[in-house]
């Protein structure tokens, strides 16, 4: 696809996610990336928009976006991709057969520079079951600082959901950026949308309208409590009580009384003497952040990427008209 060669999923097959992520690798193995691209049946050009834009979006707590494909008039043929770990998302790499994942107009795709990352539902089946209530907070006042950013660039994510969430060893990472307007216009209703864990969808998105910064906010909510309990609509009394309170604010119905993006950074990492506007977030992710076992499944992805080759492409068929004559 493009330059690069995919080489295995980043999601199980079957898992619910707002777009599809491979890793990939450019033919000479220089470079390594997160691609992205549409579920089938979103649109690829509005896929390929909110890439561009969100090219704006800079942070440590972005996956940035580094290359972005514009879909062609026809139909694109992506190479061999990995489906390894089809059963165990941590199991070896390896490629499997060739797969397009590319729509009627085209391949669309963004990419990412790879780092080991686990999708907070796999980094949940491999810890077997929800976070500790500091790795939660980690990570809600990480995504809550990423928004921050966003929303005071006039940005909305408008994709964030528990699948969109990457766990690396250094932090939280969000991924598939504009999701939901790239899989219904503007003004039709959003209920059903694919991929979308509708947990994570604020009731005025769901009713038709436009993606605003609370629902970022409501959405960032479900993921928390997704993290904390296992699912993203659980009752009031699941929430681990120190969390409680917080978690139920984003989740409000009535977008007035959600709090914003900053205002929720900070009720998750309260300042204190040593910490700053800009470091709040970072002060939570130290040693021991992430539960043993999601740091040993980092690890070994990392090393199974690294001793992973290639999928040959498949050899080309010479049409005869085309062929060069044999000579006597």
């Amino acid at each position: 696809m493009g330059p690069y060669r995919l080489i295995t999923r980043l999601d199980p097959p079957g898992t619910a996610v707002p777009c599809r992520r491979f890793v990939a690798r450019t033919p000479d193995g220089a470079r390594t990336v997160l691609l992205s691209t549409p579920l089938p049946g979103t649109d690829p050009a509005r896929f390929a928009a909110e890439a561009t834009a969100a090219r704006h979006l800079l942070g440590p707590w972005i996956a940035p976006v580094t290359d972005v494909a514009e879909p062609t008039g026809a139909a694109g043929v992506a190479g061999p991709m990995g489906a390894a770990g089809a059963t165990d998302p941590t199991g070896p790499i390896g490629p499997t057969g060739p797969t397009s994942p590319t729509g009627p107009t085209g391949p669309a795709w963004y990419a990412s520079p790879y780092v080991p990352a686990l999708p907070l539902p796999v980094a949940l089946a491999v810890h077997g079951g929800p976070l500790p209530e500091a790795t939660v907070r980690a990570v809600g006042a990480a995504l809550a600082e990423a928004l921050a950013a966003a929303h005071s660039q006039g940005l909305t994510h408008a994709g964030v959901s528990p699948a969109a969430v990457l766990l690396t060893a250094d932090g939280p990472r969000l991924s598939c950026f504009g999701a939901v307007r790239a899989a219904a216009a503007d003004g039709e209703p959003r209920t059903g949308l694919p991929g979308l864990d509708p947990g994570a969808l604020a009731p005025e998105q769901a009713s038709g309208g436009r993606p605003r910064p609370p629902g970022d906010v409501f959405a960032l909510g479900a993921v928390l409590a997704y993290a904390a309990t296992g699912h993203t609509v659980p009752e009031r009394e699941e929430l681990p009580p120190a969390l409680r309170e917080v978690v139920s604010s984003c989740l409000a119905r009535d977008p007035a009384d959600r709090p914003t993006a900053g205002a929720l950074m900070a009720s998750l990492a309260p300042p204190t003497a040593h910490q700053t506007v800009l470091n709040s977030a970072g002060t939570l992710l130290t040693p021991g952040w992430l539960p043993g076992r999601v740091i040993a499944a980092l690890a070994r992805q990392s090393a199974e990427l690294l001793a992973a080759e290639l999928p040959e492409l498949p050899e080309q068929t010479v049409p005869a008209e085309h062929a060069t004559p044999a000579r006597a």
